[in-house]
């Protein structure tokens, strides 16, 4: 009689934690709750596994659009960055005017951030100007988007601080390009990716650089009016005092690299 009452209360037991399980993956907020909680204890694979679980079986539900949200920031901190890119682009695609699609492009823009250049490169003084930006471009651009079409965004700020890091590099890298045309005797192309570096990215120190390139590079092609007209910008954004010295022994429109 004992016995038998014991394996009626296990089973009776078994039944409700059976059912408490059942009901936990039928319903879409226990679920999303779960992985949250697994995000914010930064186990990032278990949170990962939850949320595309969620989104798989309820896609359609209020719960499965935001474990999107945070399926994006989930592979970013897992290192795992094309999928982070992807979902941040699905969720763009597909919820442009979500009210938080602005942290979707914040954090596909802060992915490109963090994939240049890395820390052995700091520090072992890698010449960046030299690589083509392929990642800053697109980590520029979804910055941008933050700071030109959500101003009042709680990102607009560390979005705007970055991308003037980003304009910087960027310009710099166009004035390398230019000085490369220049040295080779592509006067045209020369003046052309000075020209880019001014109108794309005004305010980077290597505005200056793009200046002098693109006077010399009209000189070259005989466009004096055009040369004069880049060395009054110049007078006028750079005065004496906040010009570079000039060694003769090297060619003067190359007087940053002494």
């Amino acid at each position: 009689m004992v016995l038998a009452l014991c394996l009626a209360c296990l089973a009776t037991s078994g039944c409700h934690l059976f059912g408490r399980k059942k009901r936990q993956e039928t319903n879409p907020e226990i679920l999303y709750q779960r992985a949250h909680r697994e995000l914010v204890n930064y186990d990032y694979k278990g949170a990962i596994k939850l949320y595309e679980d969620l989104t798989a079986r309820f896609p359609f539900t209020d719960q499965a659009r935001q474990a999107r949200i945070d399926l994006i920031f989930a592979y970013y901190r897992n290192g795992e960055a094309d999928s982070a890119t992807d979902a941040a682009d699905e969720f763009i695609r597909e919820n442009p005017t979500h009210p938080r699609v602005d942290y979707a492009w914040y954090v596909k823009g802060l992915v490109y951030f963090q994939r240049s250049p890395n820390l052995a490169e700091r520090l072992f003084h890698v010449d960046l100007t030299q690589r083509p930006p392929d990642n800053e471009l697109k980590a520029f651009d979804a910055f941008r988007t933050v700071v030109e079409q959500y101003p009042r965004s709680a990102y607009a700020y560390d979005a705007r601080q970055r991308m003037i890091y980003l304009r910087n590099r960027l310009a710099n890298y166009d004035v390398h390009v230019a000085d490369y045309y220049m040295r080779r005797g592509a006067y045209v192309g020369a003046a052309r990716r000075a020209n880019d570096c001014i109108e794309e990215y005004d305010g980077a120190p290597a505005v200056q650089q793009a200046l002098v390139i693109m006077a010399a590079a009209y000189d070259k092609l005989g466009l004096k009016q055009r040369a004069a007209q880049a060395r009054a910008v110049y007078q006028l954004n750079f005065p004496p005092s906040a010009r570079q010295g000039t060694d003769h022994s090297h060619h003067w429109w190359k007087f940053w690299q002494r």
